[in-house]
């Protein structure tokens, strides 16, 4: 983990490599991480989610979008989820949804993150 600043935020970056996030125990620390570091975006890597995590019937995107959100943290998903999108149509419209707010986004990459945050 690591703090970055970005367009006046402070985001609470994961690396790519390490546990997989899936259960409300992970959130639980991720909420943690965050405020001890006075984070208020999580951004997690592709690779560090759960497969579950991109088939909405698991639950397990509904179960960490919604403790970050009921923390006022929040998530951005980075790097590239095509794949995903294309085998769901349910997903793709999550995605879709979820780009239009504000707690929630799905982005390519750490620069496209700093531009929604800019």
């Amino acid at each position: 983990m690591r703090i970055d600043e970005k367009n006046g935020t402070r985001v609470l970056v994961l690396a790519a490599d390490g546990p997989v996030v899936s259960t409300a125990d992970d959130a639980a620390d991720l909420v943690g991480g965050a405020w001890a570091r006075s984070a208020t975006v999580v951004a997690i890597p592709v690779e560090r989610l759960d497969p579950a995590f991109f088939d909405l019937s698991s639950g397990v995107a509904g179960e960490l979008t919604r403790t970050l959100e009921n923390y006022r943290l929040r998530l951005a998903v980075v790097g590239d989820i095509a794949e995903h999108v294309d085998a769901s149509t349910a997903l793709r419209d999550f995605v879709w949804e979820s780009n239009r707010g504000a707690q929630v986004w799905f982005v390519p990459d750490e620069a496209s993150l700093a531009a929604k945050l800019g």
